[in-house]
């Protein structure tokens, strides 16, 4: 019997002074606030490299068993992004006519959205981001993936992260359901798909809504000692 055990190695890190950690931390804080979600994108064309660059930094998040249970399908093509536009725009009326609650439509009122999404096409790039419920190794044989969601979520969060520190803007779409993608994108069926991931330049004189987020104290508890 194959011995399956995972080798391991040296961790490399680098430990930091006090002082250092806390510039680093304030730094970066002080660039991730400034993200916004952005409506109005620029048709702007956004170097391909950065896009992989950003998407290498996604692909190093933690995941359940490292199976890494994503798949980023990167949009550039204009028919594709129409297509996506119009299946994303059929599910939008039929939530805001229909599906929707009436508190969640009151939640939505201020921000102004409404079933138009014509930034599907005119960004340079769309992500469509897939969990994977398993993945199949080299003899063929099906091995499940575990925290599917949870894991895609952390991947998530740090190509957005990723993206607006490489000096873009990004807005997350998430009409539901979602299978249309499946299809366009020609994605297997055992894949869902979880986030259509809006990337760009923001217009120059894109506007977003004045927003305030929570303080630490409403957010967090410290349990010291």
């Amino acid at each position: 019997m194959a011995d399956d055990t995972i080798k391991s190695i040296p961790l490399d890190f680098t430990l930091l002074e006090e002082p250092e950690m806390l510039a680093r931390a304030q730094g970066f804080n002080e660039r991730l606030q400034k993200r916004r979600t952005v409506r109005d994108f620029s048709e702007r064309p956004v170097p391909r490299d950065v896009i992989e660059q950003c998407l290498l930094t996604a692909n190093s998040a933690p995941s359940g068993a490292n199976r890494q249970p994503w798949h980023f399908a990167v949009v550039a093509d204009a028919t594709k992004k129409k297509e996506i536009r119009e299946g994303a725009e059929e599910e939008e009326r039929e939530f805001y006519t229909s599906r929707a609650p009436q508190d969640w439509l009151d939640a939505l009122a201020p921000l102004g959205t409404d079933a138009h999404k014509p930034f599907l096409e005119k960004a340079p790039y769309l992500i469509v981001i897939f969990g994977q419920k398993f993945e199949v190794n080299d003899q063929g044989e099906k091995l499940k993936n575990y925290y599917v969601t949870e894991s895609v979520g952390i991947a998530t969060g740090m190509l957005i992260s990723a993206l607006h520190n490489a000096g873009l803007a990004t807005l997350t779409h998430t009409p539901a359901p979602m299978k249309f993608l499946n299809k366009i994108l020609d994605r297997p069926d055992t894949e869902r798909p979880l986030i259509i991931l809006v990337v760009g330049y923001p217009e120059a004189d894109a506007r977003v809504p004045e927003i305030t987020r929570k303080s630490l104290h409403q957010f967090t508890s410290f349990h010291d000692e």
